[in-house]
C-alpha cells in the first residue's frame, strides 16, 4: 500500500537543527557532554510544594473519570486569584478563564475557532512555531512582521500594509518576547489595541510562559490595558518548571473565550483533575518564582560578563531566561554556533535564522544572532563562560 503525508504536512519546513543536532551527537560519540543552552526547557525541577499536591490531587480524582473540557471550577478560580494579585485583572472564572493543555495546544488550535480560508494572521518573527502551523492547519496565511532591535523588538503594527491588515483576523503578540528578551509597555499596548480594533483584529497574546521570569519591573499583562477583542495565553511550564505537565489557562474577552470552549470541547478531554491540582499550588505561589528570577539573572550576569570579554556587544534583556546575542562582524549565527560546537568548547545554542522566518521585504530579523537558553546550572554557566573566554581564538573569525 502507499501512503502519502497530507500536503499541509508536506508543506511545512523541514527540521531546522539538523546540521547542529548531527554535531551534538557528533560530540556525544566522542565522549563530550556539550552543555546545552539550545532548547528552553528548565533544567531545575519541579518545586516539593507542587509534587505534593500532584500527589494529593492522585489520590482526591482517583475515581473521577473525564476532567472538565474547560477545567476544574479551582482551577479557574485559582487562575482568576492569580490574574487579580499579580495583574489587578478581574476575571469571571466561569466564562472568561479556561484550561489548556500547556500553550502549545492552545496556540496551534486558537485559529481554527475564528479563521476562513485564506484570511490572513499577523505573526512575528522570530515566533513561536505554533502561531504558524496552527494557522496553516487553519487555512490561513500567515504575514510574517520582524521584530527588530530598532524597534525595542516590539511589532510595528503601523508598517504593515492596510491590504493585510484589512484581511487579517489575528495578530499574535508574544511579550515578554522568546527570544529577544524585550517587553511591551502600556503606551505601547494602547496604541496597539486601538489599531487592532479600528481594524477589527483579534489580538491573541501569548504572554503567561515567561511573564513571571523578569530582571527589574514587573511586565504588565495586556488585559490590563483592555479585555474587548483580547485573549491572552498562560503557561505553568517555566514559570514553575512544569513542562512536563501540559497546563495552563487561556482568559480574556468573554464572547472569544465562549466561542474557544466550543472548538476544545470538540479536540480534547481536557487537562488531568490530578495535575490542575498541583498547577492550584503552583499558580498560589510566588516565592519559588522570585528565587528563580534570581537564579536566571545570576546565569545571565555571568554569561554576559564571559561574551563581553571576547568582544561581543552584550545587552541584559528585561525578562524571559534568553539571551538573543548578537554574533561577531562578519560571521554568520549558523557559523557561530558551529564554532561553539567545537570538541574544545561544546556549546550549543540556537542559530536565530532557524527560529526566524522570512519576511516581507525578504529578511529573515534572526540572521546575526543566536539564543542561549539560561537553562544549565549556574555550575555549567560558568564553566560555559570560561570555555569562551579560553577558547576566544577559536571563536574568532578566521
Amino acid at each position: 500500500m502507499d501512503f502519502k503525508a497530507s500536503q499541509k504536512l508536506e508543506n511545512l519546513a523541514p527540521y531546522a537543527f539538523k546540521e547542529i543536532n548531527d554535531r551534538v551527537t557528533a560530540l556525544k560519540e566522542k565522549g563530550i557532554t556539550p552543555i546545552d543552552f539550545g532548547v528552553g526547557d528548565p533544567s531545575d525541577p519541579t518545586p516539593n510544594f507542587v509534587i505534593e499536591a500532584l500527589n494529593k490531587g492522585a489520590i482526591k480524582h482517583a475515581k473521577s473519570g473525564y476532567p472538565s473540557y474547560i477545567g476544574l471550577k479551582e482551577f479557574r478560580e485559582a487562575a482568576a486569584q492569580y490574574m487579580q494579585r499579580r495583574f489587578n485583572v478581574s476575571l469571571n472564572p466561569e466564562t472568561e478563564i479556561t484550561s489548556n493543555i500547556g500553550s502549545k495546544e492552545a496556540i496551534f488550535n486558537f485559529p481554527q475557532a475564528f479563521l476562513e480560508q485564506d484570511d490572513y494572521v499577523i505573526i512575528p518573527s522570530p515566533g513561536y512555531p505554533p502561531m504558524k502551523t496552527g494557522t496553516t492547519f487553519a487555512g490561513g496565511k500567515c504575514y510574517f512582521t520582524p521584530l527588530l532591535e530598532k524597534n525595542n523588538f516590539l511589532i510595528d503594527f503601523e508598517s504593515i500594509p492596510k491590504e493585510i491588515a484589512e484581511k487579517a483576523k489575528i495578530i499574535w503578540l508574544n511579550y515578554p518576547n522568546s527570544p529577544t528578551g524585550a517587553v511591551a509597555t502600556k503606551e505601547y499596548y494602547k496604541k496597539l489595541i486601538d489599531w487592532a480594533h479600528t481594524h477589527n483584529i483579534i489580538i491573541a497574546a501569548d504572554e503567561g510562559c515567561y511573564i513571571d521570569i523578569y530582571f527589574d519591573e514587573k511586565p504588565l499583562s495586556i488585559l490590563e490595558v483592555a479585555k474587548e477583542g483580547i485573549v491572552a495565553f498562560y503557561s505553568l511550564s517555566k514559570r514553575n518548571n512544569m513542562t512536563g505537565y501540559r497546563v495552563g489557562f487561556v482568559c480574556g474577552d468573554e464572547k472569544l473565550i465562549s466561542i474557544f470552549k466550543r472548538l476544545k470541547t470538540n479536540i480534547d478531554s481536557g487537562t488531568p483533575n490530578f495535575i490542575q491540582e498541583a498547577a492550584i499550588a503552583a499558580l498560589d505561589n510566588d516565592t519559588h518564582c522570585q528565587e528563580m528570577c534570581a537564579s536566571y539573572s545570576q546565569k545571565a550576569d555571568i554569561l554576559l560578563e564571559a561574551l563581553k570579554q571576547i568582544g561581543l556587544e552584550t545587552h541584559k534583556p528585561k525578562a524571559t531566561f534568553y539571551l538573543w546575542q548578537k554574533v561577531p562582524t562578519g560571521m554568520s549565527d549558523i557559523e557561530f554556533a558551529k564554532r561553539l560546537l567545537s570538541p574544545e568548547i561544546g556549546i550549543v545554542v540556537t542559530p536565530g535564522s532557524l527560529i526566524s522566518d522570512k519576511c516581507d521585504d525578504g529578511i529573515n530579523p534572526g540572521e546575526n544572532y543566536v539564543r542561549f537558553a539560561l537553562v544549565p546550572s549556574i555550575e555549567e554557566v560558568k564553566l560555559a563562560s570560561q570555555l569562551l573566554i579560553d577558547n576566544q581564538k577559536k571563536i574568532e573569525l578566521q
